[in-house]
């Protein structure tokens, strides 16, 4: 199973882990980035991280895995494999928060581990939470790649992380590199 530092280098292998000034998907800005992307294009450094999750909740009595979508859904496609269990998908529900469509469904008492890649302000874990408790469903925990909030966000859950960083998010008129002219790199979902 790899360690913090072995997540690390296989993060900065990848080139996953990139620092600057960067837009979140939140419209916070930090000097940290995690490229999710960067990483899954890499199967074989993916399945390493994805080892340390699986290995964690191996013995919590897992039947499904749970990822909001995109990157999470990859993510615990490939740890469902390893535990031999289902793996579903979390969407975007119209209105705000996740919900499971396209047939998936969770009965009452079900055990559900939750993964997803790169956790900054909880809000997409926290979503899956509340999706998976709707049926009626136990959350087991959340297995994640890289927390960087530094184990400070409300994700309603225990979370595990292969690495975790503190990676401050910042309001724009708070941001120190906005304050020195630094170009603003916009990267993921918030790019044009």
């Amino acid at each position: 199973m790899p360690n913090m530092t072995d997540a690390e280098r296989l993060l900065r292998e990848a080139g996953a882990l990139l620092r600057g000034h960067f837009l979140l998907s939140s419209g916070l800005h930090s000097d940290t980035y995690v490229e999710k992307f960067e990483l899954i294009q890499h199967p074989a450094i993916t399945v390493q991280l994805c080892v340390g999750i699986a290995e964690r909740y191996r013995e919590a009595g897992v039947q499904t895995v749970a990822g909001p979508t995109t990157g999470g859904a990859i993510l615990a496609f490939e740890v469902a494999r390893q535990l031999g269990v289902r793996s579903i998908i979390a969407e975007p529900a119209e209105g705000g928060g996740r919900e499971f469509r396209r047939g998936f469904r969770l009965d009452p008492g079900e055990r559900v581990l939750i993964v997803d890649d790169v956790m900054t302000t909880g809000g997409a874990v926290r979503h899956t939470v509340e999706a998976v408790e709707h049926h009626g469903a136990l959350v087991l925990g959340a297995g994640l790649l890289v927390d960087r909030s530094g184990g400070k966000a409300d994700a309603r859950t225990h979370v595990w992380a292969a690495l975790t960083v503190d990676a401050p998010s910042v309001e724009p008129q708070q941001c120190p590199q906005c304050a020195h002219g630094l170009e603003l790199t916009k990267r993921g979902t918030t790019a044009h």
